[in-house]
């Protein structure tokens, strides 16, 4: 059994239940945990303890989170609200969400999800690794204010932080407070606004071509009209029922076969000649 399945049927490997107690002697009053059923734990905690904390689970013994693997942004606006339809056809659009309830996005017993309060917008994730230990940490912190999603930096704790940052910027908009060289890492220079943030029209805001009276590449408003997506239905197919998997596959021929009489009848033979005969050249006229 896996550690998902484990800790998804109550039962915590003891690797993570030890690593579970030390946060909780540790830090108490600033991590709290997020249930989830990756196998791993999660804690989110404040803003403003996001350095302090990330220091002490880099140095502590009980830790020696030594490595920082992913910094992830996340964009909580429509969280939740949708459901992704595959057996039948929808002129709406469609989402990979799913429609859950719950007085928060773990904990799914009431409510149904609404458009997240102000301050819990925007987080960041934060991806810790152990060598020395082996075990792992996932630390979710939210932006205070929507407006202007903003975090510490974490360049000067895990070196690894300083392009995850910059992705995480370019992304979703979320700026590191402290971060040596925050600019955009992979949309072009030329780009406006934050692609993966769910308010950013599928389309853009504009778009590249080459100019050949200019003789140069140029930039200009996206000309692409704005068109429903439409998911790929996966409808039933009576082919594979399970009574049916066994018996032959009728393509035509049986009912070819059907149509052939079976003792056919050689033209030469209806016509009074011997069946097979070589056909009688015609007389040649003088």
């Amino acid at each position: 059994m896996n550690a998902a399945a484990s800790e998804v049927q109550g039962g915590v490997p003891d690797r993570l239940a030890t690593l579970r107690a030390n946060v909780a002697r540790l830090f108490a009053d600033r991590l709290t945990l997020i249930r989830n059923t990756a196998g791993e734990l999660t804690f989110e905690l404040g803003a403003e303890q996001l350095l302090g904390v990330a220091a002490r689970l880099r140095d502590s013994p009980e830790f020696q989170f030594d490595m920082l693997m992913d910094v992830c942004g996340v964009d909580y606006l429509e969280f939740g609200r949708a459901e992704w339809k595959t057996f039948q056809a929808t002129t709406s659009g469609f989402s990979r969400g799913v429609a859950r309830t719950g007085a928060s996005s773990e904990d799914i017993s009431g409510v149904v999800a609404t458009i997240p309060p102000p301050g819990r917008r925007y987080a960041v994730v934060y991806h810790l690794l152990s060598v020395t230990l082996n075990q792992r940490l996932r630390l979710r912190v939210f932006c205070p204010d929507d407006a202007q999603p903003m975090v510490d930096s974490l360049c000067g704790v895990w070196a690894s932080a300083n392009w995850f940052e910059r992705e995480a910027f370019d992304l979703f908009g979320v700026m590191f407070r402290g971060h040596p060289d925050l600019r955009r890492l992979l949309t072009d220079y030329g780009f406006i606004g934050h692609p993966f943030r769910k308010d950013f029209p599928i389309s853009g805001h504009v778009e590249v071509r080459y100019d050949p009276e200019k003789r140069r590449v140029v930039y200009q408003p996206v000309t692409i009209e704005p068109r429903v997506l439409v998911p790929k239905v996966i409808r039933r197919d009576n082919r594979y029922d399970p009574q049916l998997t066994n018996a032959p596959v009728d393509r035509g021929g049986a009912a070819a076969a059907a149509a052939v009489p079976a003792n056919p009848v050689a033209p030469d033979a209806a016509k009074g000649g011997a069946p097979g005969a070589a056909p009688k050249p015609a007389p040649v006229k003088p």
